[in-house]
Formats: structure tokens, C-alpha cells, sequence
């Protein structure tokens, strides 16, 4: 084993081991990251946003009891979160990963088998718990292994993946939409896409040396300095406020008839803004600091969120969707960054917390946001007061980098 990647065997194939070797199996490690988000995260977490509209106008549902699929999704998200940080968990953390994509797929699938909302509410938590195990999985074992390799800046390759599944599953129940697909069909063609994947990540993340896939890091303490805390509480405002937008981007779409004729373009251009995103963040991150970057990323998110109000038209709703494409994923890296930073014997752990007070923010709002939007008839006011918690958020990062400037240097990301 060389800079952390295991080594080809065996004395011919050895002399191959060569650092152009090393380089192809660090793109391969990061491209492997890259499909199991796209899975988990593109597909698995996102799709309902484009399936949403089909399935509410086939069973009626209220913009309340969409927005509360979406949160049981996100609780599920927490509670997995939650059971990541155990300091020891039996197996390892490739087991894990490839258990949530499995997981993550299957439940994808079974969306198609029940018109009931009690079922819908079980299968989007089952798959929330997935989608955080393959995150918090996926990042700790791939960005530990190529940071070990010397090549972190494919993290951002890693990253690209969330954008991915969203270009590819936006595209996917676009085409099975116009092919006479209904709603059910819509979830199985998601669910099979997602599948396809799983292989390909087995394939491109090989199994770590002995010893060395085990979980059982988080044997360092996980300290909360006054940093840290506004950083948490920066992502908690990032999850409440982001996932309005993220949630019911298409359903306002929908909802509008001057907005039919962009409908296939939206939940596109959010794929394909998030894809360089995390490139490009963590650019403005060496320059700006880690926490500086993030406080800019939630403006203008904030931004974005704000502009998706049906007054703005058109031109508003395709700017929403390329500023949240371009911000949402840049956020959770460079938070993950400053998390890794401020507790590097905890890591996992601090992981793990973010991501569950991120949860947390996410439950809270699309149940609020939907009944918002069942009172009024839109989603104006329930837009406007997630662009605040977003400006609340930025206030609170750019808190984290005040505090850090006094306290020691600020986290790279």
C-alpha cells in the first residue's frame, strides 16, 4: 500500500505501481465517490422534487402532505446521521457504503408499489437514513484516501457527483413523462438508474487494506469551541432555508401555467449548475478562507431562493434553479471542510453532527412551507423566509470566521 491506495500485487504487476498508477486509481476513487452520490443523493434524495408535481396531481396531495414526505425523508436523513457518529460500527466503512446504495435503490423502487401516504412517509425516511450513511460514508472513506494519496483536490470530482444524479434523473423523468409514464413509472425508472449504479461503485472503491476499513474512527473527542458552534449553526440555517426551493421548485413550476414551457428545463439547470460547483467554491475558498466562501455561498443562495417567487416569471424561476444548482452542494462542501478542520481526530463525528442539525433545518421547513403555500396559494411568503434563515446563516459563518481570526487560523478547504 503506497500514499494510503493499495498497491497492485504481485511482483510483475508490482512494477506497474507506478505515480501515474497512483493517479488513475485516485480518479478512479473519486469517481466511484462521484456515482454513489449521484445515487444516493442526485437520485435517491433529490428525484422526488421532479416526481413530486405527477404524484400530487394522481393522489391529490396537499402541498402540506408533500411537504411532509419530504421531511420524513429528511428525519430519516437525521436518524442516519445520528447512528454514522457511533464511534464503532461493526464491518466496514466500504460495507456501509455500498449497504446505503442498495438501500437507497430499493426503496426508490418500492415508491412505485403504494398509493398510501403512511407507506410513503416509511419508505422516504428508510431512504433518508440511506442517503446520510452513503454521504458520510462515501466522504470519510473516499476523501480520507485521497488526501492520504496527496490528490484532495478531487474532492470536487467527489462532490460533482449530487449534480450529476440531478441532470441525469432530471433528464430520465422528463423522457419517461413524455413517453406516457405515470407517476408510478416515473419512481421505477429512478429506482433502476440508481441500481445500475451500484456495481460501478463496487468496482471503482476497492476494499482498504486490512485493519483499515474498520469502523472505528471518532476516537479523538468531538469539542464545540465557539468557531465550531457558529459553523453548526450556520449549516442548521443552510438546511432550514434551502430546502424550501429544493423541495417545491417543480411543484411551483407546475402550478403555473406561464411556466409549463420551461417545466424540463428547471430541475435540469439545477443539475448542471451543481456540478463545477464544488470546483469553483473551493477556488473562492483558498481565496477567501473556508468560512468567508460559505457566508458568500449562502447570499447568494439566498438570492436565488428569493427569486423563485412567481412574480419574478420565468427568468426568476431559471435563476433560482442555477443559483441553488451552484451553491447547495459548494455549502455542504465547504461546511464538511470546516468541520474536518476544527475536530481532525473527530472528524466522522463532526461529520455527523452537521449533517444531522442540516437535517434537523430540513424537517423543520417543507411541512411549514407546504401549509404556507396551502393558506396563501404560493409560495411567495414561504420563499422569502427561507432566503432570511439563508441571510441568518451567512450572518452566522461569517461569525465562525470572526471567532476563528481571534482563536487560530481558519480551515482550507
Amino acid at each position: 500500500m503506497a500514499n494510503g491506495i493499495p498497491a497492485v500485487e504481485g511482483p510483475l504487476l508490482g512494477a506497474l505501481d507506478t505515480p501515474r498508477a497512483h493517479a488513475a486509481r485516485s480518479v478512479g476513487l473519486a469517481l466511484g465517490g462521484a456515482l454513489a452520490l449521484a445515487a444516493a443523493m442526485g437520485i435517491g434524495r433529490f428525484v422526488y422534487t421532479p416526481i413530486l408535481p405527477a404524484m400530487a396531481a394522481a393522489l391529490d396531495l396537499s402541498g402540506a402532505q408533500g411537504g411532509l414526505i419530504a421531511a420524513a425523508n429528511v428525519l430519516g436523513y437525521l436518524a442516519g446521521a445520528l447512528a454514522a457518529s457511533a464511534p464503532r460500527l461493526p464491518g466496514s466503512r466500504r460495507a456501509w457504503l455500498l449497504g446505503a446504495l442498495a438501500g437507497s435503490a430499493g426503496t426508490t423502487l418500492l415508491m412505485a408499489g403504494s398509493d398510501t401516504l403512511g407507506t410513503f412517509l416509511a419508505l422516504r425516511f428508510v431512504a433518508g437514513v440511506a442517503s446520510a450513511f452513503a454521504l458520510v460514508f462515501a466522504s470519510a472513506l473516499v476523501l480520507d484516501r485521497l488526501a492520504q494519496a496527496g490528490r484532495s483536490g478531487l474532492s470536487a470530482v467527489h462532490f460533482a457527483g449530487v449534480g450529476v444524479g440531478i441532470a441525469v434523473s432530471s433528464v430520465t423523468v422528463s423522457a419517461a413523462s413524455d413517453a406516457g409514464f405515470d407517476w408510478r413509472g416515473l419512481w421505477v425508472a429512478a429506482g433502476l438508474l440508481s441500481l445500475v449504479v451500484l456495481p460501478a461503485v463496487a468496482l471503482l472503491v476497492p476494499p482498504e487494506a486490512p485493519g483499515v476499513g474498520a469502523v472505528r474512527e471518532g476516537r479523538g473527542r468531538l469539542t464545540i469551541g465557539r468557531p465550531f458552534g457558529f459553523l453548526l449553526a450556520a449549516y442548521f440555517l443552510f438546511g432550514l432555508g434551502y430546502i424550501v426551493t429544493a423541495t417545491f421548485l417543480m411543484t411551483l413550476v407546475r402550478g403555473e401555467p406561464s411556466l409549463r414551457a420551461i417545466e424540463p428545463a428547471v430541475w435540469l439547470t439545477v443539475g448542471l449548475a451543481a456540478i463545477p460547483s464544488v470546483a469553483i467554491w473551493n477556488v473562492l475558498g483558498r481565496r477567501l478562507g473556508t468560512l468567508r466562501a460559505m457566508a458568500l455561498a449562502l447570499v447568494v443562495e439566498a438570492a436565488g431562493v428569493a427569486a423563485s417567487a412567481p412574480a419574478f416569471g420565468a427568468p426568476g424561476i431559471l435563476a433560482a434553479a442555477a443559483l441553488l444548482g451552484a451553491t447547495f452542494i459548494g455549502i455542504t462542501a465547504l461546511g464538511i471542510a470546516g468541520a474536518r478542520a476544527f475536530n481532525p481526530a473527530a472528524a466522522r463525528q463532526a461529520l455527523a453532527l452537521m449533517t444531522a442539525l442540516f437535517g434537523l433545518g430540513s424537517a423543520l421547513a417543507p411541512p411549514v412551507a407546504g401549509l404556507i403555500a396551502d393558506v396563501t396559494g404560493e409560495f411567495t411568503l414561504a420563499s422569502h423566509l427561507a432566503a432570511g434563515a439563508l441571510v441568518a446563516g451567512a450572518a452566522c459563518a461569517w461569525a465562525a470566521h470572526r471567532s476563528t481570526r481571534r482563536g487560530g487560523p481558519e480551515p482550507a478547504p
